[in-house]
């Protein structure tokens, strides 16, 4: 029943969209009307200006930390789960028609519950992904691009550390996720006509 609980929690923290309520709140914008049209820190950013952008970032974050959070202290065995169902959550949205964002930011929230409450690996875990996403965005210039890779780096470099399985299994299948989220992007940038951002590289 723990389990259970949790795992609803999680995908009702994952559901809040805060690109939306920050959007309609403080801007009278639906930014799902403008932009991409999408529910992440990406379009906020395009249509709200980067300061929001980075709010929007951290709070899609701390969602799925939050979640996991909540399992580690009601019930362990759904902490690596609650994350997953937070993202799940968090591209559709039970408070905004199931049309939500592409999990990128609450990806990485998953990772600093992983390093925080399970490997401690702050590092290779968290900070490394992070060195490699700005890395490679610095080189393309492309925020998809760069999302996806980072992540994929990050599964493997917990398969190289020899981490619990279910942690590689888990970062992995978020890989995959987030790549279909991403699949618009992914034949843009066969076609070179993804966009491109102007203030690196």
């Amino acid at each position: 029943m723990k389990f259970a609980l949790v795992l609803l929690a999680s995908y009702l923290f994952g559901s809040i969209p805060w690109a939306l309520v920050i959007g309609k709140v403080f801007f009278q914008k639906d930014i799902r009307k403008e932009g991409s049209g999408n529910l992440g820190a990406s379009n906020a950013g395009r249509v709200l200006g980067k300061p929001v952008a980075i709010t929007v970032t951290l709070l899609d974050a701390f969602k799925a930390f939050f979640s996991m959070l909540l399992a580690y202290y009601v019930c362990k065995d759904a902490m690596i789960y609650a994350g997953l169902v937070c993202a799940f959550g968090h591209c559709f949205p039970i408070f905004a028609q199931f049309k939500g964002g592409k999990a990128v930011a609450t990806t990485y929230g998953f990772f600093l519950g992983i390093v925080t409450l399970i490997t401690h690996q702050y590092f290779f875990g968290f900070f490394f992904p992070i060195l490699c996403f700005f890395g490679i965005l610095y080189a393309c210039r492309m925020v998809s691009l760069s999302s996806m890779l980072s992540i994929l780096i990050c599964g493997i470099t917990s398969l190289i550390l020899k981490n619990d399985p279910q942690i590689t299994i888990a970062i992995l299948t978020l890989f995959v996720f987030v790549s279909y989220r991403h699949k618009s992007n992914i034949e843009r940038i066969k076609n070179g006509t993804e966009n491109k951002i102007k203030w690196m590289g």
